[in-house]
This record gives C-alpha cells, structure tokens and sequence, in this order.
C-alpha cells in the first residue's frame, strides 16, 4: 500500500469514528444538559432524534451527492460542515438553537460512513478485501463503546459542551489530510457530465419515508405510540410515501438511489443480514446499561468501560477473519460462526439473574466481542467486494442505512417489551407477595430489624422501610424477567440470519476494488 493510500485509510477511519462516536456520545449528557438548558427529557430527546432522523435521510443518497458533487469536495464539505456544526452545537445558547445545529450535524455525519467504507474498500487489491472490512469494523464497534464512556468522563469534567467541543481538532486534522491525499474517481469527479436531472420528487418521498420511518421509531414509546397523533402521521408517511419512493425510482431516468440493486440477490440478502446485526447490536447496548444501571447501580462511565474488554477482543480478532478471507476460507461459514456467537451471547444473557456478578456479564460479553468480528468483516467485505464504482458507494450506502434502520427497530422494540412485559409480570408476582407466604415473612422481619437503616433514611416507622424493601425487590425480578424474555425474543429474531445467509449467492469470488480509480 502506498503513503497516499495509507493517509485515505487513515481520514476515513477519523471521518467514521467522528460519526459513530457523536451518535452515542450525547445519551450520557442529557441529564446535565436537561438542567443546564432548562428542558424536560421529552424536549432535550429531540438533540439525540433529530440527528438520528437526518443521518438515516443522508446515508442512502450520499454516493450520489458524492457523484454530483465530486467526492473529494463532497467529502471533505461534509467533515467541515460536522466539525463546524459541533462546535456550534457546543456553543448553542438555547435547546432549540441546539436541535437546529444537531440536525445539521446529522445530515453532515450521513455521508461520512458510507464514503469511508468506500475509501477504505478501494485502497486494497481484491485479495485483502477482508483487511479492509478489518479496519473499518474497527472503527464501527470501537465507535460505540468509546461513545459514553468519553461523553460520561468529559461531561463529568469539563461539562456538557465539552462532548462536542471536542471533535473540533480531529476535524481538523481529518480536512487536512484529506486535501493532501483524497482525489476524485473517474466516476465521481462531480463535472457538467455529472449534472444529472436532479430528481425533487425522489428526495422529497425519500426525507418524508425514512424521516417518517425513523421518527416513529425513536419516539414511538414514549409518545405512548398511536395514541399520539404525531406518531400516527409518521406512520402514514412510512407506509405511502416509501412504497411510493421504490415505485418512482425504478421509473425515473436518473434516480437519486438505484433501488434496482435491490434485484441482485447479494444486495437483498446482504441487507436483511445488516438489518439483523443492527437489531442485536443497538437493541443489546441500549438495555444491557439498564440491567447494570438496576443490578450493580453502574453510572455512564462504568458502564462505558464495561464494554471495552470485548471491544478489544473485536479488534484483535477481526484481522485474523480478515486473512482468513484471505485464504479462501468459505465466507457464509465465517458468518455462520458470527451468528453462533451471537446465539451464544444471547444464551448466557439468559442466564442472568438479579444476584450475578460483573464477571457473569463480561462473559457473555467476550461471546459478543468474538462474535462480531465474524460478522461485521466477511457481511462488508464479501459484499461490497462484488462491486466498483459508484455502486459500491449505493451498495455501502444501503447497508449502513439498514444497520442503523434494524437497530433503531431493536431499541424500539426492547424499549416497549420493557414496559408492557414489565407489567404482566409485576401483575404476576404481586399475588404471591404477602404475610402469609414464608419468603415474603422473612423479608418483611429482617427488614423490621433495620433500626438504624430506618433512622437513616428518614422512615417514619420500621414498617415502612419493610414495606419498600419487599416493593424493591419485587421490581428487580420483574426487571430480570423482563431481560430474560426479551433476550430469547432477540434470539428468536436472530435465528433468522440464517435464512438471507442461506440465499446469499455470490456471483463471483472476489472483485478488484482498488479498479473503481
């Protein structure tokens, strides 16, 4: 590889981590900034909605933007947009001007991933596809947890704005590098001849249908669902204006996403496998913190730092997937391996109880960390390696759309089994508590001997203390069995893999990548 090509990697991965790191480093934040900006959680929520919404709107149409443009202006435009826009955001006055600039930042952050999955992809020749999808899994799984763990500690120090403050010399660095080492492709040189006929109608079903779509989602339960009508108005967007937006691209001269692509096989089932990772991934990371915030009282930097062994375990493990792909090691056996693991992951989770250890929870966490090295590299690279030009960049576009899609569904679908499951079995415990049951007894007199507790906590009588002793852990089995549940609804879903796995046919072994110069 060649200095020039190594500079490319080396912004690509900033550029992506800068995104996938801003997605998830704002949560920890939002208690701090609910204070400082005086807002509830329903209004300080939009900082974390309104981005998600205008990144899954971007992440389809950036190769295209890419083409229009020209990349090279395109990408490094959108680097210096995000980084302008976080500083901004770290500046803002008020929540509102707040949201704006989040918005902003978001549709700057779609492109980055897609174009550095690009960039990175076309810098290795056809026999180290596998390194590449390597170094950019890196950068998506370290993202993540790196996310809370770095906004809860900079919050904690240096306040709220510091999380976004904080991109501003990365950003830099990345812009420079990147006029120094990124060109435009002979497809993508963003010239007269790429001047298409811009298609409003496709951009308009598409903001409406995906920013419907991804509303709905990551409001949708604390809006308490249809019973809102904001809620049912995204819903109507979701289901008229997407059909209608696949209709009307496959009938348009020059449509703003091929969704043709979606005939190819590989594309279709390559998709549905992304979509199922995504599910597993966000929906695991966002109610994993909730059973250690409930079991060991975890706060956002120890959660954060709960994640990283099996990060790690990720990153050590992806490079060898990589040569192994190398090697001609059969790729849907790798993934077989990958969704296994995730089997696995999901089956001790299981096994956690309101009385398990930290090192019960690591463990099933190096089964996840083992797991996603053979799934992130063989998915990206045995699929994208199929394509050059400027239908890889569709094709990178799509995948991580359907990622972030799957997850977006996998929160909204734990966040409300948390709720209504929660509920049937707090109706199915409470029968069982009282006096005359042997456990509830013992409880309710080693809780009547706690004099000092009770003095301590400014209880009115022993009784009280008793009383909320037993109320607190009847919530914690609920909690748990709640998890358990879920954790085998997600396997379920999971098992599913295998059947887009089953289809997946590649048409060739491996394309030249690097040939899309």
């Amino acid at each position: 590889m060649s200095a020039k090509s190594r500079l490319i990697v080396l912004v690509a991965v900033m550029a992506s981590l800068l995104e996938i790191i801003d997605s998830s480093i704002v949560n920890v934040a939002l208690p701090t900034m609910m204070g400082n900006l005086g807002a509830t959680l329903e209004d300080i929520s939009m900082v974390v909605t309104g981005y998600a919404i205008a990144n899954a709107i971007v992440l389809p149409v950036s190769a295209w933007a890419g083409e229009r443009i020209g990349r090279r202006k395109y990408f490094l435009g959108c680097i210096g947009l995000f980084t302008l826009t976080s500083v901004a955001c770290g500046f803002a006055p008020n929540l509102y001007t707040l949201i704006f600039f989040r918005i902003l930042q978001g549709l700057a952050g779609g492109a980055l991933l897609p174009t550095s999955q690009t960039l990175i992809y076309e810098q290795f020749p056809k026999e180290k596809a596998g390194t590449a999808g390597a170094i950019f899994g890196m950068s998506v799984m370290i993202g993540p947890t790196l996310g809370p763990t770095l906004g809860g500690w900079l919050t904690d120090n240096f306040g709220w704005r510091s999380i976004f403050n904080v991109n501003l010399p990365m950003g830099i660095v990345a812009i420079l590098i990147g006029l120094a080492a990124i060109e435009n492709p002979p497809f993508a040189m963003g010239g007269k001849e790429n001047r298409k006929s811009f298609d409003t109608w496709g951009l308009m079903l598409l903001v409406l249908g995906i920013g419907g779509l991804q509303y709905m989602l990551e409001r949708g339960e604390s809006d308490d669902w249809f019973d809102s009508k904001i809620i049912c108005m995204c819903a109507f967007f979701a289901v008229t204006c997407l059909p209608l937006f696949i209709w009307w691209e496959t009938k348009v001269k020059d449509p703003i996403m091929n969704v043709r692509l979606f005939k190819n096989s590989i594309v279709a089932n390559g998709v549905a496998l992304q979509g199922l990772l995504g599910f597993f991934l966000y929906g695991l990371v966002f109610v994993l913190p909730v059973f250690v915030g409930q079991t060991f009282h975890y706060d956002a930097t120890q959660t954060g730092m709960l994640f990283i062994p099996g990060s790690i375990i990720t990153a050590m493990v992806m490079p060898f997937v990589g040569k192994a792909m190398g090697k001609g090691v059969n790729t849907k056996l790798l993934i077989s391996i990958g969704i296994t693991g995730v089997l696995g992951t999901l089956y001790a989770m299981t096994l956690l109880t309101s009385q398990s250890s930290q090192s019960d929870v690591l463990r099933a966490l190096y089964i996840r960390g083992f797991a996603m090295a053979f799934l992130f590299v063989p998915i990206n690279s045995s699929i994208l390696s199929q394509f050059t030009g400027i239908t890889m960049g569709q094709v990178s576009g799509m995948l991580n759309l359907f990622r972030q899609i799957g997850g977006s569904i996998g929160i909204a679908f734990i966040s409300t089994m948390l709720t209504k499951s929660g509920k049937q079995h707090y109706s199915d415990l409470m029968p069982h508590v009282s006096l005359l049951d042997h456990n509830t007894w013992n409880t309710y007199m080693q809780a009547m001997g706690g004099n000092k507790m009770t003095t301590a906590t400014g209880m009115a009588s022993h009784a009280d203390i008793a009383l909320r002793s037993i109320y607190g852990r009847v919530q914690a089995q609920v909690f748990v069995l709640s998890f358990r549940e879920i954790m085998f609804i997600i396997a379920a879903v999971m098992c599913c893999a295998f059947i887009p796995l089953f289809f997946l046919k590649f048409q060739k072994k491996v394309v030249a990548v690097s040939d899309s110069h």
